[in-house]
């Protein structure tokens, strides 16, 4: 984990932090010496125990797993409107707590093949093919293939691979990652640090926009972060989306990736040598035609169903129209009848923490005895696990329009690992948020620094990327790498070999062992960035470096 004290954008940051905070402190009416005594005191009463209460209940068994659409989710709806009601929040929608989200689940036959040029591939073992739109039966037949290098169009980075291209019906083939992982020193996009021109997701959409007929993202371990087996296993079997007006018709046919092996054979079958061909697509913009085609059915079953977001408002005085917004994920992947012993997949720290976090920092605000000027409201959101669907449902209909909305602060999976050091910054210098931030944790004795592997593009892959990529200014951070003295280390070291592995398993479930310490000061850091926001009538922007805007 990387100190950033001695960067120029850290110091920019707390340069603009004490301009702003100095701001707010002169024309807030409610920063008297009484409203900062009514502050401290809520701040030092969130506590470990009510953290862990909060975790050890969404966790239990009880639960069950906490998959959308099931009894589980009934249970945890359920759970936290009755939370939210005896904390004498007000419903966010309307006369409800609830949003409805209406999900698709769509499930590719497995029995598929994909001809690329002569190449018979075999699904799973060296591609995957699915498809968005809601039919049962979709075929690509010798769609003309098209390297794209990067796919990326990016006016602000002056890159365009599709630029004087017509990719209509054709199969658009797309290296991963962007321009700037393999050549970090070009000064191209942000080096190693993904943008979201480098998520897959990214690449299918510009596709989409592009009117290509399908499109088929090039593996390499390095650049996705993540091995074949991780792309095998989840880009097959059911895949979920939100049901669209269209029925996913103004998607891309076929969605798919190549494993690397399968694409050098496919380059050189169409007179290509595959290295020379993403050597001149990392040096610009680039595309290719290949003058093969790829062929490929997708057979799907198709099953809609509905789940649901949970809002809750804490309305505000003098600017309640204007919303800062807590959000966390309440899913989780329910239960497996298959699994010998236990079948239920807890997600005590994906995300009971999260949504424990949440809830405390709801009470605290319900505590204060003068509420701020901002209204501040707590969204806890559906089918995260399942590709952010809650919040992407919420941010393309809004409750409280995203004109009035100042800032989301997200917390998903937190720190059970003790006490830190360092503040990892989810997303490094996206916007001034990170001056609330700064001044939080300064108070804490800590400092921020940047997430571990910023390439592998966390900040695309949690909630808070939903109201981001609409223009809403979005936090996401958490305790980071370095233990606070020698007796948290040694329980680190301790909790990484007992929990190791557990991520999407059965064991990620409650321990009675676990460190709240680093929680609680991540939840008091949320808290203050919250209520010093909410205070202001500052609205926090983008930094020049962020690849977002308000719309």
């Amino acid at each position: 984990m990387k100190k950033m004290h001695n960067t120029p954008l850290f110091l920019a940051n707390t340069l603009l932090s004490a301009t702003l905070l100095a701001a707010c402190s002169s024309s807030s009416p409610t920063n008297t010496q009484s409203a900062k005594a009514d502050f401290e005191q809520v701040y030092s009463q969130i506590s470990g125990e009510e953290l862990k209460d909060f975790t050890r209940t969404l966790s239990s068994d009880e639960f069950e797993g906490r998959q959308p659409t099931t009894a589980g989710e009934r249970k945890t709806l359920d759970y936290l409107v009755s939370k939210f009601k005896s904390m004498g929040l007000e419903p966010g929608n309307g006369n409800s707590y609830l949003q409805p989200v209406d999900l698709v689940k769509i499930v590719a036959d497995s029995d598929m093949t994909m001809r690329v040029g002569s190449q018979q591939l075999e699904y799973k073992e060296n591609m995957v093919a699915s498809t968005h739109r809601e039919k049962e039966r979709v075929d690509l037949k010798d769609s003309e293939l098209v390297f794209v290098g990067y796919g990326v169009n990016a006016p602000e980075y002056n890159w365009n691979d599709y630029e004087g291209l017509d990719v209509k019906g054709k199969t658009v083939v797309i290296l991963v990652n962007d321009p700037g992982f393999e050549n970090p020193d070009s000064g191209k996009f942000q080096g190693k640090t993904m943008t979201y021109y480098g998520r897959w997701s990214y690449k299918y959409e510009e596709a989409s926009r592009q009117g290509a007929e399908a499109a088929l993202i090039v593996h390499e371990t390095a650049p996705a972060s993540y091995g074949w087996t991780v792309v095998a296993n989840s880009w097959s079997g059911p895949q979920y989306g939100l049901v669209s007006e269209d029925g996913g018709q103004s998607r891309i046919a076929v969605e798919g990736w190549l494993s690397l092996d399968a694409t050098k054979k496919a380059f050189a079958e169409a007179g290509l040598d595959f290295e020379q061909e993403k050597a001149k697509a990392i040096k610009g913009p680039y595309s290719k035609s290949m003058g093969i085609t790829a062929s490929v059915t997708v057979n799907s079953t198709i099953e809609k169903s509905k789940s649901h977001n949970v809002i809750a408002t804490l309305p505000g005085t003098s600017a309640k129209d204007e919303h800062i917004i807590y959000s966390a994920h309440w899913d989780h992947l329910g239960t497996d009848p298959s699994k010998e012993g236990d079948q239920i997949y807890n997600g005590a720290r994906d995300n009971a923490t999260g949504m424990a976090s949440l809830l405390s920092i709801a009470n605290a605000f319900t505590k204060l005895e003068k509420r701020p000027a901002r209204s501040l409201s707590f969204l806890v959101v559906t089918a995260e696990e399942q590709g952010l669907l809650g919040s992407k449902y919420y941010a393309e209909h809004p409750i409280y329009p995203l004109n009035k909305t100042v800032a989301n602060i997200n917390m998903d999976a937190l720190n059970l690992l003790g006490k830190t050091k360092d503040v990892a910054v989810i997303g490094f210098g996206k916007s001034e948020l990170e001056t609330y931030l700064e001044k939080a944790v300064t108070r804490q004795g800590r400092y921020l620094a940047q997430e571990d592997r910023p390439e592998a593009g966390y900040y695309y892959r949690s909630d808070h990327f939903s109201f981001a990529k609409l223009g809403v200014p979005a936090l996401y951070a958490k305790g980071g790498a370095i233990p606070v003295d020698e007796e948290t280390a040694a329980y680190r070291k301790r909790a990484n070999i007992t929990d190791r592995g557990c991520y999407h398993q059965v064991c990620d479930e409650f321990r009675e062992s676990w460190d709240f310490g680093g929680i609680v000061e991540d939840t008091q850091m949320y808290f203050e960035v919250g209520y010093d926001i909410a205070i202001s009538d500052d609205w926090p922007k983008w930094l020049p470096t962020a690849e977002f805007k308000r719309q």
